[in-house]
């Protein structure tokens, strides 16, 4: 699928779109043809979890309608992360230099991943943005603008990340970034995934910028956030703080 002539604006080579779903089957038509039609020269991956509505079926069916579109099908449920990390692991096999994260909801607009591409130009990683000037969320309740705002704000300070937006899962990356050394130990499995590749990404010297972008809630569907990826998110993040912490010490004391 890739030639080396697929480009999306200012990209540094052949765009993949990862999309993982579990039962997204009333958004992901929508969402692909608002893609396809905005960035024509990107190619996507549909990465399946083996959703019980037929996400996976109607991914095919658009995979035969559009030779750009190719699904991966996976054998169950095993959260945002494990979906990513096959996603990126297909891409980078075969070539691709630029690897988006996009949620299969319909959240995240399509009409904005070309900035996204443009700011790629210089830097490694893009962040769509919900927290910057510019970036806001629509139709979210109080307390789920709270909870993300909430856990950018805690993940930034303990990890002495210079991201605003830590939790965000719109992103571009570099093929580079994404190399086994960032990507061999990544073991959180829900939204906590996007923090751990941000904080890795951060600590291995790229640069990351991000963009502001304009969350909307889903139409459709269940939201898969619960308790257990709220507890996840606290005790990894709280843990690395103090993993930093301890080697930020560690390192004064035989200065």
């Amino acid at each position: 699928m890739t030639d080396g002539r697929r480009t999306g604006p200012g990209a540094a080579g052949p765009v993949l779109v990862i999309i993982p779903t579990y039962n997204e089957a009333g958004n992901l038509g929508p969402l692909v043809r608002r893609l396809r039609a905005c960035v024509p020269d990107a190619d996507v991956l549909i990465a399946d979890d083996n959703s019980p509505d037929g996400t996976g079926k109607v991914a095919d069916e658009i995979a035969a309608r559009d030779d750009r579109v190719r699904v991966l099908h996976r054998p169950g449920k095993e959260g945002l992360g494990a979906a990513y990390l096959a996603g990126f692991r297909w891409g980078l096999e075969r070539g691709y230099r630029v690897l988006v994260e996009m949620d299969g909801d319909g959240s995240h607009q399509p009409e904005e991943l070309p900035r996204l591409l443009t700011a790629l130009r210089a830097a490694d990683v893009v962040l769509g943005s919900r927290w910057v000037p510019g970036g806001r969320v629509v139709h979210w309740p109080w307390y789920r603008e709270a909870l993300s705002r909430g856990g950018s704000i805690y993940s930034r300070l303990l990890l002495g990340l210079p991201v605003r937006d830590v939790t965000g899962g719109f992103r571009a990356f570099r093929s580079e970034v994404l190399d086994e050394r960032l990507l061999a130990d990544v073991a959180s499995q829900g939204y906590c995934f996007q923090v751990d590749v941000a904080h890795r990404a951060v600590r291995a010297g790229h640069r990351v910028v991000e963009v502001p972008i304009t969350f909307v809630e889903r139409e459709h569907g269940d939201s898969k956030m619960n308790r257990a990826i709220v507890i996840e998110a606290l005790w990894r993040v709280t843990a690395w703080g103090v993993v930093a912490r301890f080697r930020n010490a560690a390192g004064r004391r035989h200065t």
